[in-house]
């Protein structure tokens, strides 16, 4: 039997995400069928409230207010950082963790722009340390599921796919710090599109297996605002078409998607699975319809069980020395895809051409 190996982590933002999503998994690491567990040594969070949050959950951790002294102090025992503050941040902190050699494990999106990505990657290959974003939907089961049926072969090759994203209001940040801090641009870098535009464009990517090669999009801000509420838009590739619809003015929280191919077509309605497949005959073409539900907690943000597949996932491409592995350049791609359709949004829906990559 292989034996389990112990990552040591510090966490950097001790919010939401960090504290219901991340540490949860990091605590429940190294049971059955885990390659690795996961140690919280340390966390560094500008909010007292927050940080005497992190000592009771984590009595074993150290906590400090001021992340650059946690590094300073800690690096020579850790692995790795997850970087969990807004993205106005990301960059910075991540590049902090990667000059005292360690890997980086960063929330969505990695960067609010090309060049800042771009930056980011280039100190992990200087470093030779790991840069690892969080797609962490590829995790849910229901994703998963999706991807068994097109691995089959089920609804043949996919040419058109569509993601729609129903949010009632934005992600509330944590009280004590700042719940609004993704209306404000400063922090955020954008609205729903920064938010949830990676986790819909990376899907896309891996479904029809191919890159963007232009984007026409449109948002909506609500008066008063200083983020978009409404992104929509359409994403050529290489093998076919994307169109998304993100909004946080829908009256349920729910996740839409279809994928068509020469075959038939995957529905998923949140749990839900529909697969549809096409048979020809003299009379012409019929549908064959099956659903089956695929339990994901949907509803539940903390998405924990997601991120403890995720952080495993992380782990092995820490063994590998994947320093710049293909999650980090597909996150690349979100992000130039994101810029990219603000782009056109503000030239009221003009095609804008994405630039092929070579990270």
């Amino acid at each position: 039997m292989t034996a389990v190996r112990t990552l040591r982590v510090a966490v950097v933002g001790y919010g939401f995400i960090a504290s219901r999503g991340h540490v949860p998994a990091f605590l429940q690491s190294g049971g059955a069928g885990d390659a690795a567990r996961f140690e919280v040594a340390a966390v560094a969070d500008v909010t007292p409230a927050r940080r005497a949050l992190a000592a009771a959950a984590l009595p074993g951790a150290r906590v400090y207010a001021d992340y650059l002294t946690m590094l300073d102090r800690e690096a020579a025992e850790l692995d790795f950082v997850v970087v969990a503050v807004p993205p106005s941040l990301h960059a910075e902190v991540a590049r902090a963790a990667l000059a005292r050699g360690l890997h980086v494990l960063c929330e969505k999106p990695l960067a609010r722009s090309t060049e800042e990505a771009l930056g980011m990657i280039s100190a992990a290959q200087e470093a030779r340390r790991v840069l690892f974003p969080c797609h962490n939907y590829k995790h849910a089961p229901v994703v998963k599921a999706v991807r068994a049926l097109l691995d089959e072969g089920a609804i043949g090759e996919v040419n058109l796919v569509t993601l729609h994203t129903f949010r009632s209001t934005h992600a509330k940040g944590v009280a004590e710090w700042n719940p609004d801090w993704r209306r404000q641009r400063a922090w955020s870098g954008g609205g729903i599109g920064m938010d949830h535009g990676s986790h819909t464009f990376y899907l896309a990517f891996d479904w029809l297996k191919s890159a963007p090669r232009a984007v026409s999009a449109r948002t909506l801000t609500a008066a008063g605002q200083d983020t978009e509420d409404n992104l929509s838009c359409s994403v050529d590739f290489d093998h076919g078409v994307a169109t998304a619809h993100l909004t946080w003015t829908a009256g349920v929280r729910k996740v839409i998607y279809t994928l068509h191919g020469d075959r038939g077509a995957i529905r998923v309605e949140d749990d839900a699975v529909e697969l549809s497949i096409k048979t020809s005959g003299p009379e012409g073409d019929r549908w064959t319809q099956s659903q089956r539900l695929v339990s994901s907690s949907w509803m539940d943000a903390s998405h924990t069980a997601w991120f403890r597949a995720l952080h495993q996932q992380f782990a092995g491409s820490v063994e590998r020395g994947e320093f710049v592995g293909p999650e980090l350049r597909e996150s690349l791609q979100c992000v130039s895809l994101i810029e990219a359709a603000y782009a056109s949004a503000a030239a009221r829906g003009a095609e804008a051409l994405l630039p092929r990559q070579a990270a």
